[in-house]
Order: C-alpha cells, then sequence, then structure tokens
C-alpha cells in the first residue's frame, strides 16, 4: 500500500514501495550493525543485478509518437550539456554513496550495480527523470504557472539537506551557464515564474524544450549523464577498474529504458521514491569524518 507524505512544500509524495519479491540494497538492506553489509549479501546482489545487456527490443524502448529523431543542432546541443564537462560541478557529488561505500553497502561492481538499479528505479533518479517528464511539458506548452508549481513540488521532493544542495547547485550552475552560452526564452520565462531554489531536472527540462529537443532523447541523455556520474563516483570510491565501471554502466541500460518509460507514463501526485537506505545514506554522509565528496 502506497503511504502519503507531506513534504516541506505543503504537496503530499505518495511513496510506493517496492513490487513484492523485489529487494535491493538500496531500498533497505542493512547489514551488521545497522550499517555494514552481511557476508550474505552477495546472495541479494545476485538477485538484484540487472542481467548483462543484449541488443534492445521493442519492449525495451518508450513508446513511440514523442518526436525521437534529433536533428543535428538539437543533438548537438543535448551533448554538450550532459556531457561531464559541461560545468554543473556534477563530479563533486556522490549521492550517498560515499557512505554506503564506508559502511559496507557497496563493495564492488555487482553491489554498487544493485545500489543505482534501486536508485534508477525506486529512488531518486526515478524521481528526476519524472519531474524532467513534466517540466518538459509544461516548458512546451508555455504553461509558467505550472512549471514553477513543477520546480516548487521538486524541491519540496528532496530527501536530505545534501541531496538539496546537490540537485540545486547543479541547477542553478546549468541554468546560468546555458543562459550565458544558449540563451533561450523558455529559461527566462522560467526564471521569471520561479524565484525559489531550482532542481536540476527542472533547469534541463526548460532548456530542452526551449531548443526545440524532443522529450524522450532529452530524458533518455539526462538519465544516462546522471547514471554515469554515480557510476564515475562509484569508481573512484570502491575503487572499481575502468572497464567493470563501464560494466556497471551497461548493465543498467535497461534498467534506465524502463525508467524512461515509467517517467513517461506517471501523473505528477504518484511522483515518490522507496530507497530509505539510500535516503540514509545521503544523511549519515553529512557527519561522515573523512569526505571526498560533497553528497
Amino acid at each position: 500500500m502506497a503511504k502519503m507524505l507531506h513534504t516541506h512544500g505543503g504537496r503530499a509524495a505518495c511513496v510506493h514501495p517496492p513490487p513484492a519479491g523485489e529487494h535491493s540494497i538500496a531500498g533497505g538492506n542493512p547489514g551488521r550493525d545497522g550499517a555494514r553489509a552481511s557476508d550474505g549479501s552477495h546472495a541479494v546482489y545476485r538477485q538484484t543485478r540487472s542481467a548483462p545487456p543484449g541488443p534492445l527490443t521493442p519492449a525495451d524502448l518508450p513508446p513511440s509518437g514523442g518526436g525521437e529523431e534529433l536533428l543535428s543542432p538539437a543533438l548537438y546541443r543535448l551533448m554538450t550539456w550532459m556531457s561531464p564537462a559541461y560545468p554543473v560541478g556534477a563530479f563533486s557529488y556522490s549521492g550517498g554513496l560515499e557512505w554506503a561505500v564506508e559502511a559496507g553497502d557497496i563493495r564492488h561492481a555487482e553491489s554498487l550495480t544493485s545500489w543505482l538499479a534501486a536508485m534508477i528505479g525506486q529512488g531518486s533518479v526515478f524521481c528526476d527523470a519524472a519531474i524532467f517528464r513534466h517540466a518538459h511539458h509544461a516548458a512546451v506548452r508555455g504553461d509558467d504557472a505550472a512549471l514553477a508549481a513543477i520546480a516548487e513540488f521538486a524541491a519540496a521532493l528532496v530527501g536530505s539537506k545534501e541531496r538539496f544542495v546537490e540537485t540545486t547547485a547543479q541547477g542553478r550552475a546549468f541554468l546560468q551557464v546555458t543562459q550565458a552560452a544558449w540563451a533561450t526564452p523558455s529559461l527566462d520565462r522560467l526564471t521569471a515564474a520561479w524565484d525559489g531554489p531550482l532542481c536540476y531536472p527542472v533547469a534541463v527540462a526548460a532548456a530542452c524544450a526551449g531548443h526545440g529537443i524532443a522529450l524522450v532523447p532529452a530524458l533518455q541523455a539526462f538519465l544516462h549523464g546522471v547514471v554515469s556520474n554515480l557510476v564515475s563516483a562509484g569508481v573512484r570510491l570502491i575503487p572499481l577498474g575502468q572497464t567493470d565501471g563501464q560494466r556497471v554502466l551497461a548493465a543498467l541500460e535497461t534498467e534506465i529504458a524502463r525508467t524512461v518509460e515509467r517517467a513517461l507514463a506517471i501523473a505528477l501526485d504518484d511522483i515518490g521514491s522507496a530507497t530509505l537506505r539510500a535516503d540514509i545514506a545521503g544523511m549519515r554522509h553529512e557527519t561522515q569524518h573523512t569526505r571526498l565528496f560533497r553528497s
């Protein structure tokens, strides 16, 4: 049964439990002393790890009709904005992974894959995907009131202080750089309609809409960028080899595709997460003694 949680933004977020039979480390399977994963957790990793990806089938892809073809200018801009070189400071955030590694929840490529799969399918990454979809639609329609309401809701959904800093600092940086180099009236309308903290998916979605970049490829690229940054953080923290990092990213391919499809269909009031362990990791990181990352 879904639970309604009142956020500090004044709206109720619907938090859905994972489907029956699904387990994940990020979703709340602490090990010894509530922190370190137990030696028996390898079985959980094996159960939740995505199968090695093969060729995508039509069933793996989002529904057609979303304007999936990109003209060269749109593709160029999308690749630029989602590049690790775009100066939003994404490299300095781990989304709580740093604490999870220290606690022993994440120890190798399998456990990193399991953790990230939960975040993508049931956690903050899914919430960002759904917010992106609604923000893009509002910007395309020119509905500034709806876009402002979505921006407020996105800020209210954030589960911890450092996660709030992570998404709003990147959102603010993306807005400033993109307005300077890739100006569009869509971003001007966003800033006129909403002067509060701006979350990263809202800023990117508004820019994509303003430059005529279709929703489906924009959302796919956004999720790839977010997950790639988390994998990179995991590679540095565990540590993993670069090839193992790419194996993790490859294993998450179909999970990202499924999340795109779900994000395209979910109503705004149904957005929520159920990865309590990952949320706790974000909170515990705030008082972690030795830190490389800001979250």
